[in-house]
């Protein structure tokens, strides 16, 4: 470090209490600013004010900021004056100090390398200084433990959406980080699908499920989302043998695999329950146990799931060397946010933008489970749902890529024999996609959605 450039005084609080700091890197940066002006674009995307450790520092980069956003030249004289005029040349100790910035100074052609010096020291002074808050919080004993953990959860959910931001790239970037390059691009046989959910006119119309996505599964009760999710599940886990991890607030681990078994083997659940079984439904359920207990699936049933915990666990699955093929969570109302809420759809929206978070973090597409408003069925004539049904929170439209709603009309018109078994899956909005809707057959006994056979066409069935 320069002669003269010791921090010093209570501004300069990040120094003195030895958090990770670069003051070089930051002298640099603004060194090669008062030197060229033109490069304040390469920095002004990338670095914020509170980036930089010295309070001085962040002066001087702010008045740079107004210089430049008011199209005027940026050198020491400028910068000084600005500095001047809002009353804090002095306590950037003066004119000599800008000058020092510079002064001497070969062109760095690597700023960005400069740049993002101090925007990991910055990243990990936050980690630092919210650490040491979370302790003195918990060592003063004087907050619910709930309050404090909450509060670790949103920090840290923030601060992974601050690294992973990203900037603006020309066409030719995103195709050079295309997987298989130009070529992969433009031919739709080659571009990276998602995961298939395994009913063939959905994979059609959405491409799969992919890594990143918030796909929400909205239905009123009764209608079959659980099952439909799990028949997903199963899919993704023995089918395509990719890790599946099931959130369920609402039912046991033993009643979930039942429901897996039942489908899975094709055989009536009220029968398996009351323990009415032939030999050929038994040796059904075995072949279907056999695969279940081979199959990468992982299923939590703590209730009140919070996002921090669901973090943990599914970090624990990836750092175990597994990827993620699918996240499943039941339901998203019965989650809960540590802390204290305003309301109920500010604790929702919090919940829906912390999983939307953690599904591109992970990289694996999560399907989420919600709950519809009674609106379906006091509405006249068509109960079919509609996005403003979704409950609690418009946030959850506006965190989703996908909004799928199950809907079966034989539970509205139960006299109508023809209904039975028919079922849809509508896909309300899509992100990247059309919207419509997919005819299912849901069979009641196994609790098990299928395609319809004309949907099929050569392919042969599970």
């Amino acid at each position: 470090m320069a002669s003269g450039t010791r921090p010093t005084n209570m501004e300069n609080a990040a120094f003195d209490k030895g958090l990770p700091t670069n003051i070089d890197a930051e002298r640099f940066i603004l060194g090669s600013v008062m030197l060229d002006d033109a490069r304040f674009i390469e920095i002004a995307g990338s670095l914020f004010q509170e980036d930089f450790a010295l309070e001085k520092h962040r002066r001087i980069f702010q008045r740079m900021s107004d210089l430049h956003g008011r199209g005027e030249k940026i050198d020491r004289v400028t910068v000084a004056n600005e500095l001047l005029r809002f009353g804090e040349l002095e306590s950037v100790d003066g004119l000599s100090y800008l000058v020092s910035l510079d002064d001497g100074l070969p062109k760095i052609s690597n700023l960005e390398s400069y740049v993002r010096i101090v925007r990991d020291k910055a990243t990990l002074r936050r980690i630092a200084v919210s650490a040491q808050h979370l302790m003195n919080r918990a060592l003063a004993g004087e907050e619910d433990p709930s309050e404090i953990l909450a509060g670790a959860e949103e920090t840290l959910l923030k601060l992974g959406e601050i690294r992973t931001e990203k900037g603006l790239m020309t066409p030719m970037e995103v195709i050079q980080n295309y997987a298989g390059g130009l070529n992969a691009f433009l031919d739709p046989s080659r571009r990276v699908k998602g995961v298939s959910t395994g009913f063939t006119k959905l994979d059609e119309m959405t491409g799969g499920m992919k890594g990143g996505e918030l796909i929400i599964l909205a239905a009123r009760p009764a209608m079959g989302k659980t099952a439909f999710a799990l028949n997903i599940a199963w899919h993704v886990a023995t089918k395509l043998f990719q890790p599946v991890a099931i959130f369920s607030l609402e039912m046991s681990q033993e009643s979930l695999l039942t429901r897996m078994l039942c489908a899975a083997s094709r055989v009536d659940s009220q029968r398996f329950r009351t323990g009415y079984l032939n030999e050929q439904e038994r040796q059904k359920l075995r072949q279907a146990a056999n695969q279940m207990v081979e199959a990468p699936i992982y299923i939590d049933d703590t209730a009140g799931c919070h996002l921090m915990d669901m973090h943990a666990k599914l970090r624990k699955v990836q750092q175990s060397g597994q990827k993620l093929g699918l996240v499943v969570v039941d339901y998203l109302q019965l989650m809960s946010s540590k802390g204290k809420v305003e309301n109920r759809n500010q604790e929702v929206s919090q919940i829906s933008r912390g999983l939307k978070l953690m599904s591109k973090e992970l990289d694996c597409p999560f399907l989420v489970l919600s709950q519809l408003s009674r609106a379906t069925e006091t509405r006249q004539g068509d109960h079919r749902p509609q996005l403003s049904d979704l409950r609690e929170s418009g946030s959850i439209e506006q965190d989703a890529d996908i909004v799928g709603f199950i809907f079966r009309e034989e539970v509205y018109k139960r006299d109508r024999e023809d209904l039975r078994g028919l079922a849809e899956f509508i896909v309300a909005k899509q992100r990247s996609g059309p919207v419509g809707t997919v005819p299912l057959v849901f069979l009641h006994a196994q609790t098990r959605f299928e395609n319809r056979a004309e949907d099929l066409g050569d392919i042969p069935p599970e």
